[in-house]
């Protein structure tokens, strides 16, 4: 009978995977045996596996390119990263080693380019693709590095006001883009995006305030949805809304040479995880060549800016199971040694899944549980793995030590948990391990951040005047 944990995986997935191999009877991530950094470091610990990010990269540049070539399409491709993805320097210092360009969404960003300019990792002809709703500071920002001599700097103007703010403090000639407010999907709570410029009002907007005006030209048609890059009729409809706005606005606006489709590509969220990543660029671009076709005019540049895609798939967070707690004839509650509000806030604030794995014995039985953080929050809990009706894990023993890892989290993670700052019911937030390959591809670990302690939260709250 097949009743270990390993057994479960084999009759439920492919395995191993790209990504997911065993050493024995523990678990190997990119060829990193997870126990080693775990008895290195201690659990609870997070991880970023740098060279995944430069790997997705080069992975959607090379998606693009062959769809352009195969549709014989003559516009230019460029890949932006989108920063409040993850703003560490670790990784915009690996995602800036691609030939990338960025986009921003708040005033702080433009400080964080100019730090990197000053290294020498952004260069003056990198596009800083501005987007958010911008007030004085960030307006002011912007204004600094397009002052400075940063041609490319191509603030995204989200509603009407933005462009008179922008002219009165850049001293220069200057670009911009329009942000298309696209319909939300079908079952959403808004109608509306809250973000841009309504469909029916660009070609309005730009005749009225921006065609034949000093100083500034439009370059850029911005379009985004929140459920990203998706095979689904609402993306596709969405998509041909945007690409009539472009084709008509092009007619009347001879510099706007670039379409910007924003970003949403999928991540892996299950050993069952199936995208077809080639199909849809490929559709994408030939959609994009039809209309322009249709309408007589140049096929745009087109821009995407991928966040999740550039850095979900590098991080990891690694938990031990301190306790069973059986609370009913069914229900097994596995504890782990922090929460899940305050390291993945995206289990519970959106029902985010993530790829969960136990990192040792695999050869062991398996049993169903529900994993429960720390705090003294009913919200904290995980309960969406393998095949959705359930978790299964090797059985809890008291004398044997059981830990997960939770896969795939290198996105907003630390930012919405807040990292580095007060945690819920004090739990301190986790050590932080950056995993490298040096110049001879042999794995590299080093601290980037301790775990918090007593003190650092005492500063914080006040307790501390020192």
């Amino acid at each position: 009978m097949n009743t270990k944990y390993i057994d479960l995986v084999n009759q439920t997935f492919q395995f191993p995977q790209e990504e997911f191999d065993l050493n024995g009877s523990t678990l190997k991530f990119h060829d990193i045996p997870l126990m080693e950094l775990v008895e290195k470091y201690g659990a609870p610990l997070k991880f970023t596996y740098l060279p995944k990010i430069s790997e997705n990269i080069d992975r959607a540049k090379q998606l693009f390119d062959k769809a352009m070539k195969a549709n014989n399409y003559k516009g230019a491709y460029y890949y932006c990263y989108c920063t409040k993805s993850s703003h560490f320097e670790h990784v915009m210092n690996e995602a800036l080693k691609n030939d990338i360009h960025i986009e921003t969404s708040s005033a702080f960003d433009i400080d964080i380019v100019e730090r990197l300019k000053a290294t020498g990792k952004i260069k003056n002809d990198t596009y800083i693709i501005c987007n958010g709703f911008k007030r004085e500071q960030y307006i002011t920002n912007i204004a600094r590095l397009i002052n400075s001599g940063h041609e490319n700097c191509l603030p995204i103007l989200d509603n009407y006001e933005e462009l008179k703010l922008l002219r009165d403090e850049v001293n220069t000639n200057f670009e911009v883009g329009i942000r298309i407010a696209s319909e939300e999907e079908p079952e959403f709570e808004f109608y509306t995006s809250r973000l841009g410029i309504g469909y029916k009002d660009i070609v309005k907007f730009y005749e009225k305030d921006i065609k034949g005006q000093e100083g500034v030209q439009l370059k850029m048609l911005h379009f985004f949805i929140n459920t990203g890059i998706r095979d689904t009729a609402y993306y596709w409809s969405e998509l041909q809304k945007c690409l009539k706005v472009y084709t008509k606005l092009k007619k009347v606006c001879p510099t706007l040479d670039s379409l910007n489709i924003g970003g949403g590509f999928p991540i892996k969220n299950s050993l069952a995880f199936d995208f077809e990543y080639e199909y849809m660029v490929d559709e994408i671009i030939n959609q994009i060549n039809i209309a322009c076709a249709e309408e007589d005019v140049p096929v745009p540049n087109i821009f995407t800016e991928f966040g999740s895609f550039t850095v979900g798939e590098s991080g990891g967070s690694i938990y031990e199971v301190l306790y069973q707690k059986k609370q009913n004839d069914r229900e097994k509650w596995n504890m782990i040694n922090s929460s899940f509000i305050t390291t993945l806030p995206d289990t519970w604030a959106i029902n985010r899944r993530f790829v969960l794995l136990p990192i040792n014995r695999w050869n062991d039985e398996y049993e169903q549980v529900l994993l429960g953080g720390l705090t003294c929050d009913s919200d904290d809990y995980y309960n969406s793995e393998l095949d959705v009706t359930g978790i299964f894990l090797p059985k809890y023993k008291k004398d044997k030590p059981l830990y997960i890892g939770f896969f795939n989290t290198g996105a907003y993670q630390e930012t919405i948990g807040g990292f580095g700052g007060l945690q819920h019911c004090l739990i301190p937030q986790p050590k932080h391990v950056l995993i490298d390959k040096d110049k001879d591809g042999n794995i590299t670990t080093r601290l980037f951040s301790q775990q918090q302690t007593a003190a650092d939260m005492l500063k914080i709250l006040g307790y501390d005047k020192q």
